[in-house]
């Protein structure tokens, strides 16, 4: 208890004290600290006991608490006893549940932990399965379910990720993907009995709904809808969650992220997808277009524009669908020209890149002389003009 006192004094320091030369001591006292066995010990206690310190307040030390078990575990996690590290696993489980109503900032270190982790753990075998069995015991609470889905949404970027410290080979990564990919479907699951969740608060269904598509844009980065046969992806009730965020202010940004991932990934979905176009256009694309909202304007011209770099052959077939996508980008890109600098050269680069993938020729010549004016635009509104402005 006397050690870990001196690390609340310590934080506490190293972030108010006014001397600058205090808060450097403090800094190089917790550094050689970082790197002791007593750390361990002293940060699991800090995360899972209710012991309250007069020096640190907001979480301070709770959050320097699970940095040190992050690192400790990156680099030292291999050499930990089978034994510590299922005590280990069971201590940032408990205070995953314990701070999940906490700052957001802290249960994500706490998760990251966890992950690092699981990524040592290779003398069970198949450690993501047992860290999926474990979460199973937090799903029976909503605060469970909040920490499950922050631990589901960094599993598979730090799965995923080549330049984190884990000292595991590119073997054991593609190992560890494809354990991850086989519970596709559970997790899956999992975010759709979320997103049917009610809540009285507004403010608490925003929120989750976010955190319900964070988490899904992790599993579609990692290929999860690889796992689902193309005919029953259409159909998928998350898609539909997707897509009706698209309507919510506070989601539309990570819904269309989603859906530009699946875009891209997956060549069943553009066709999906471009019959919905023209609801986005009347229902989201004109009326941003008459606000100026630049939100909204962006992230359509970056998912209209990956429908049509993804397949262009939609394009060319000029149904009538296929009219409406192109209608809306004309309208995009025409509007480009008049968004206020910095959005400009952005705007104008996504619909210029576009169409030259597109064989014009399918359509009427009024649409073609459209194209070509917007592809060849005057020196007021070019490209390269536009930087000087």
């Amino acid at each position: 208890m006397e050690l870990q006192t001196k690390v609340a004094q310590a934080v506490h320091v190293l972030n108010h004290d006014s001397q600058s030369c205090n808060r450097v001591a403090a800094n190089q006292w917790l550094v050689q600290f970082q790197q002791t066995d007593a750390a361990w010990e002293v940060a699991t206690s800090i995360l899972t006991s209710n012991y309250h310190h007069q020096f640190v307040s907001e979480f301070e030390l709770e959050f320097f608490a699970a940095q040190i078990l992050k690192r400790k575990i990156q680099n030292e996690g291999s050499y930990l006893q089978m034994g510590a590290k299922d005590a280990l696993l069971n201590a940032l489980l408990l205070a995953a549940k314990r701070f999940s109503l906490g700052p957001p900032q802290l249960l994500t270190q706490i998760c990251l932990a966890l992950s690092a982790l699981m990524l040592h753990a290779v003398e069970h075998g198949k450690p993501i399965e047992k860290l999926f069995c474990s979460l199973q015991s937090l799903e029976n609470h909503d605060e469970g379910n909040i920490a499950v889905l922050e631990m589901l949404t960094v599993l598979p970027e730090v799965v995923e990720d080549q330049n984190t410290d884990f000292r595991t080979s590119s073997a054991q990564r593609r190992e560890y993907g494809r354990e991850l990919l086989s519970h596709t479907s559970v997790v899956l699951e999992f975010l759709h009995r979320q997103s049917d969740t009610s809540f009285d608060s507004s403010i608490l269904l925003q929120s989750r709904h976010r955190k319900i598509l964070r988490c899904l844009l992790s599993w579609v980065r990692a290929g999860c809808f690889s796992e689902i046969p193309p005919n029953s992806l259409a159909g998928h009730p998350l898609l539909s969650f997707v897509f009706n965020s698209l309507q919510v202010s506070s989601s539309f940004d990570l819904a269309i992220e989603v859906l530009t991932e699946l875009v891209s990934r997956h060549e069943c979905i553009p066709q999906v997808l471009l019959c919905k176009v023209g609801f986005l256009r009347d229902v989201l694309l004109l009326p941003a277009l008459n606000n100026g909202d630049e939100t909204v304007i962006s992230g359509l011209a970056c998912f209209l524009s990956e429908i049509g770099h993804a397949a262009p052959s939609l394009i060319t077939e000029a149904s009538p669908e296929a009219f409406v996508l192109t209608d809306a980008l004309l309208r995009l890109g025409k509007t480009a020209c008049n968004v206020p600098w910095p959005s400009q050269l952005s705007f104008q680069k996504r619909i210029l890149l576009l169409v030259p993938t597109w064989k014009v020729m399918s359509f009427p010549r009024l649409v073609q002389k459209d194209l070509i004016v917007l592809h060849n635009p005057t020196p007021e509104v070019s490209v390269a003009s536009s930087v000087h402005h």
